[in-house]
């Protein structure tokens, strides 16, 4: 399990942003397809079912989603009938599927069947009462805690909509529960004192320090006033000024107390009780969490000494093929010099974010120009560029996703990040926009979204060793894409493939060997020319979020490796376009179950004549 699912993934690769309209939206079963049986629709219902009841308990998944009939709600995710619930649901969801003859079913909704097992096989593991008493006691962390994300959501420039009165009214009621979960994390957060399992202190104050950026300034500088700023046609002039005063009122009164009250307990009350340690293996279980979260990050059951094996042996590699730029760009000196050099050289910092917006757009322009050379699939939600919202800049990736609405109005958006404007290497450009854009996660969240035979969970859900090995894999096509022809972007290619080398290699060793955040950093530093201000960004990352970022290799490797394996076998008969469609069109799948979908479909080609 992970608290505060949809914080987690937007923070990954983002959830479908909200529709312009604030009509109710209920998802109703996917219809009958040509050749489906009874037990096929049985399955349909099982999982319109489902989804139903999830949205229920998790309301704001449905106003990712564009499904207003629970906006006026965030959820009771902290507490402890929140968690029995989803215990239940897991169980009675897997009792149905087993009613179900999967032999009887279409390929397709085999395929359904497979993930629908998976997922709540693996939801029943994190509601697991041990694994439970591990999490819940950590409410939030500077990565995935709700400061993170719903100051930006309810600010008018997040997924909310604020098209209507009832929009606004209904992000009032949001608000206060906004303020009544942070002091529900409270309580959480002194059980876990009690138990002796608490976050790292590094992670508590980089949270005190995200709430002091929260409480800076007056109420009218506050996000969560910027809805007032200026209203829609549709909002009229009287309704405008009580919303204005409404809003003053409860940002003083409500919003601003409770996040006082977080930032003093954090500062006064946890942090002297918060472990020096960084890793789990400092904390008390922390060795079987630990492993927990592998597999669920990976959808494998993966020793983290094997992972780490496996870190050290792609480092190795891909310092190799650095050696091979280096060499290219005619750099002298040695390759711990040309990564100082990369890092230093003025010629590769922006002079400004505008600079910085206008080549990624330049670059996305050159990749759509290619890329249905490659695929057969497009998206029909539209891209954005932004800027990474300054209130967690700092603190926040090099780049970003959020998805846009299934219909298209409202559009998928890449994030960048200016902090630091010097550390934001051009030669990291192409790479970048590779993995979060165009083919990467814009790509993946945008073609599950819009598939509406699908149901809801693989529209909607899905799994980081997927989505994040499908972007990673993404950056791999940039011969194809006409990309990286330059040897300073190929390094930043190649620097960003060695960030997801390292990462195996780092999160197991501060989670797994006792790595020290200085002796983590140190290891990235050496083996890359990425800024200290990412690299320690990305440690910082890893202590709060363990085993997240040993997804994007182990499913970037598996999904090149059944590539291979395609092309191997296929011959001259291997299409990429039909390769990508086969991967990308159901969604985002478990490992084993995407490699069993991917060797159907070649055994299928073989018989073609």
């Amino acid at each position: 399990m992970r608290l505060l699912p949809f914080v987690a993934l937007i923070a990954s690769v983002g959830l479908p942003a909200l529709a312009a309209s604030a009509a109710p939206r209920a998802l109703q079963p996917t219809p009958p397809q040509a050749g489906e049986s009874q037990e096929d629709g049985r399955l349909k219902q099982l999982f319109h079912d489902s989804d139903e009841a999830s949205l229920i308990r998790n309301p704001i998944n449905g106003l990712f989603r564009g499904d207003m009939r629970h906006a006026d709600r965030l959820g009771d995710f902290y507490s402890d009938a929140y968690i029995a619930a989803e215990r239940e649901a897991a169980k009675s969801d897997l009792d149905r599927l087993a009613q179900i003859d999967r032999a009887k079913l279409t390929p397709t909704n085999q395929i359904a069947y497979d993930v629908f097992r998976n997922q709540n096989e693996m939801a029943l593991k994190g509601y697991d009462p041990t694994i439970v008493a591990l999490t819940i006691v950590r409410p939030m962390d500077h990565f995935y805690g709700i400061q993170t994300f719903y100051p930006e959501f309810a600010s008018g420039k997040g997924a909310a909509p604020f098209n209507t009165v009832v929009d606004y009214d209904n992000n009032l009621k949001r608000n206060v529960e906004y303020a009544r979960l942070l002091d529900e994390a409270i309580v959480r957060f002194r059980q876990g004192m009690a138990s002796g399992v608490v976050q790292p202190k590094l992670v508590v104050r980089n949270m005190i320090a995200q709430f002091d950026n929260l409480l800076n300034g007056s109420v009218e500088d506050s996000p969560f006033y910027d809805p007032v700023r200026q209203f829609p046609a549709a909002v009229p002039a009287t309704d405008q000024a009580r919303l204005k005063r409404a809003y003053a009122t409860q940002i003083r009164d409500v919003i601003v107390p409770a996040e006082q009250r977080m930032r003093r307990f954090l500062a006064e009350t946890y942090l002297p009780a918060a472990r020096d340690s960084v890793g789990l293996s400092g904390m008390p279980g922390g060795d079987r969490l630990y492993a927990y979260l592998i597999e669920q990050n990976t959808t494998l059951q993966l020793k983290a000494e094997d992972v780490h094996r496996l870190g050290l042996s792609e480092v190795a590699r891909i310092l190799k093929a650095m050696d091979v730029q280096k060499q290219a760009v005619g750099f002298k000196g040695s390759l711990s010099q040309f990564f100082t050099f990369l890092r230093t050289d003025p010629r590769f910092q922006p002079k400004s974010a505008r600079q910085l917006r206008e080549g990624y757009e330049a670059i996305g322009r050159r990749i759509d120009a290619r890329v249905r050379e490659q695929f057969s699939l497009i998206p029909k939600t539209p891209l954005e560029i932004r800027p990474v919202p300054a209130f967690k800049e700092k603190t926040d990736a090099g780049g970003s996703y959020q998805g846009g609405t299934p219909d298209g109005s409202r559009p998928g958006v890449f994030y960048y990040n200016t902090y630091d404007l010097p550390s934001r290497y051009m030669w990291e450009m192409e790479t970048l926009y590779l993995h979060e854009a165009v083919p990467g996660h814009h790509f993946q969240i945008s073609l599950a979204q819009e598939n509406t035979a699908l149901p809801a969970f693989m529209r909607f859900g899905g799994n980081t060793a997927y989505a994040e090995g499908w972007a990673l894999y993404a950056e791999t096509l940039w011969p194809e894409l006409g990309m990286e022809t330059d040897p300073y972007q190929r390094m930043g290619g190649l620097n960003d493939e060695m960030l997801r080398a390292m990462r195996l290699v780092v999160d197991t060793g501060i989670h797994a060997k006792g790595w020290s955040r200085d002796k983590a950093i140190d290891y990235m530093l050496a083996n890359s020319p990425m800024a200290r201000t990412d690299a320690t960004a990305e440690v910082e990352r890893y202590i709060a979020i363990p085993g997240q970022a040993l997804a994007y290799k182990i499913g970037q490797i598996t999904i090149s490796r059944m590539k291979a394996k395609a092309k191997a076998e296929l011959g001259a008969k291997f299409d990429p376009r039909q390769f990508h469609a086969v991967v990308l069109d159901t969604g985002a799948l478990p490992m084993p179950v995407l490699e069993k979908k991917i060797e159907e479909w070649i055994a299928a080609e073989k018989r073609v004549a």
